[in-house]
């Protein structure tokens, strides 16, 4: 992914097969962000860890962006 998403969408999570890594930038625009490593274990659950601070261009189109970034502020979805 090359543009940061306000939290990690879950089509994309979704998207992944059993073992696979999602690299994401992660947060608000023009904020503090975050590069993020999600794994999707062979259970289908995933793990997330942050590697280290970064700034991207913000991710746009698709569903409303003022309200992904007031659902990225009010969630756990990081």
């Amino acid at each position: 992914m090359t543009a940061a998403a306000p939290y990690i969408p879950p089509a994309l999570i979704d998207q992944l097969r059993p073992g696979a890594w999602l690299v994401i930038p992660v947060g608000l625009p023009y904020s503090y962000q975050e590069l993020m490593v999600l794994e999707k274990k062979a259970s289908g659950e995933t793990e997330t860890r942050t590697i280290l601070g970064v700034s991207f261009v913000p991710l746009t189109g698709g569903d409303d962006e003022e309200t992904n970034y007031s659902a990225a502020l009010n969630s756990g979805h990081r």
